[in-house]
This record gives C-alpha cells, structure tokens and sequence, in this order.
C-alpha cells in the first residue's frame, strides 16, 4: 500500500471540536507540520473530514 503526506495548511481555532481532534489524532498539532500515514481507509476518513484544513500527497 501507499502512504498519505498530510500537512495542515489552515489553523484549528473556530473549528468543531470534533475536527480538532480528528487533527490530533492525525498527529497534526501547527500550522505546517507535515505526518505520513499510511494509505488506508481509516486514514482516508479521517483527512476527508478535516480536508478544509489539510493538503494530502501520496507518497511512494
């Protein structure tokens, strides 16, 4: 299987609490930093919902 590059790219404050920690348990905490996961469809559920405030690449 692959692996997802996620970067958060916008900061969670005003977010659902629920988004916030979707983030954490991504393993994002700032602005700018960056997590490789690998590409399965928990991860999947997890960046779909918070994709307002993250970027994804796929990584070989």
């Amino acid at each position: 299987m692959g692996r997802l590059k996620v970067t958060q790219t916008r900061g969670k404050v005003g977010t659902l609490q629920q988004h916030r920690d979707t983030l954490r348990t991504l393993g994002l905490k700032r602005i700018n930093d960056v997590v490789v996961k690998e590409d399965r469809p928990e991860i999947r559920g997890m960046v779909r919902a918070v994709a307002h405030l993250v970027t994804v690449e796929e990584v070989d």
